[in-house]
């Protein structure tokens, strides 16, 4: 087995270390690569490095989701080009794991850390909590590793969801408190349908998330998170420089939305760094709905093109409703 560091991560740390320190940066030593698994699950307790992100974390416990992705076609019995089936998208089942994310890390991915949001008790429906921490992560995008470290992962529910046993493999077995926490916040935590879409070899991934209703005596206002992680698969930086969404309701409404960059940003996807992903919110006033957009990017060579977000559906949940936030233990 190969003694490794932080690979990608360690880089993008020394950079950091270098420009607001001035000093010498070295490399820690993580621990030792595991082969990856091409079949089967992870388990609670396996600790990983992010393949894109770089982030050191740790599985909580997996989900299985439906993959829509328009990049791959669909067949017919035969193997004709031209009995390629495209208009219909097939959502195929796919492994997903909850983890927890290194703390130490947090300033140096380019993913925003608290990707855990829900609604609280008070009354205003734009009240949103977050647990810090947390990811979503794809079977394929695990990188696992083992370590004789017995706190090898810096977050504050680490101790509390794991315990050490190291006759067993993983070391790290999930405690009470963890099993409790995950059944008494799953409406929030829960992960169903991920959507994919390529263009101009920017690769568009979202997750959506039912997050609950909030209702008065005039009106039921139905809110959800959404993920979204831009990927550049190619050699050349591109830019996010806008974003146009069309939101369609229930209710008959459609709205569009227009702005300058995302979450405040302008995302450059290089070499480097080909990877941003970020969270943001959506409401309605009925129980589902759909969205669907593009981003306006301009590549280096000064090239524009509009890149398709994938459309998913804004669907409710009976029975999550707004109630006491979810706790963080």
């Amino acid at each position: 087995m190969l003694t490794i560091s932080l690979q990608r991560k360690s880089c993008i740390l020394c950079r950091k270390i270098l420009t607001y320190t001035r000093k010498y940066a070295r490399l820690a030593e993580v621990g030792k690569l595991e082969q990856p698994k091409l079949t089967g699950k992870y388990e609670t307790g396996q600790l990983l490095l992010h393949r894109v992100f770089g982030y050191r974390g740790v599985v909580l416990f997996p989900w299985l989701a439906r993959v829509y992705d328009r990049d791959v076609p669909n067949h017919r019995d035969s193997d004709d080009e031209s009995s390629m089936v495209s208009k219909e998208v097939k959502g195929r089942t796919h492994t997903f794991y909850q983890v927890l994310i290194d703390q130490r890390d947090c300033p140096y991915i380019r993913a925003q850390t608290e990707a855990v949001t829900f609604l609280g008790n008070q009354e205003s429906s734009r009240s949103l909590y977050a647990i810090p921490g947390l990811d979503y992560v794809a079977h394929e995008d695990i990188i696992p590793y083992t370590s004789i470290d017995k706190s090898p992962l810096h977050h504050e529910l680490f101790d509390k969801f794991l315990t050490y046993t190291p006759e067993k493999d993983p070391p790290f077995l999930p405690q009470d408190t963890l099993r409790a926490w995950q059944n008494k916040n799953h409406p929030w935590l829960e992960l169903s349908d991920v959507h994919k879409e390529t263009t101009e070899n920017i690769r568009v991934t979202v997750i959506p998330f039912y997050m609950g209703c909030r209702e008065s005596h005039t009106n039921s206002v139905y809110w959800w998170r959404y993920c979204i992680r831009l990927e550049n698969l190619g050699t050349l930086s591109v830019q996010l420089r806008e974003r146009h969404w069309r939101i369609f309701s229930l209710s008959g409404t459609l709205e569009t939305v227009r702005g300058r960059g995302v979450v405040g940003q302008e995302p450059a996807l290089t070499r480097a760094l080909p990877a941003f992903q970020y969270s943001s919110h959506v409401s309605l006033q009925a129980p589902s709905g759909h969205m669907w957009g593009t981003f306006r990017m301009e590549r280096e060579d000064g090239y524009s093109f509009d890149c398709r977000i994938p459309p998913f559906s804004l669907e409710s949940k009976s029975g999550v409703t707004t109630t006491t936030p979810p706790e963080t233990i």
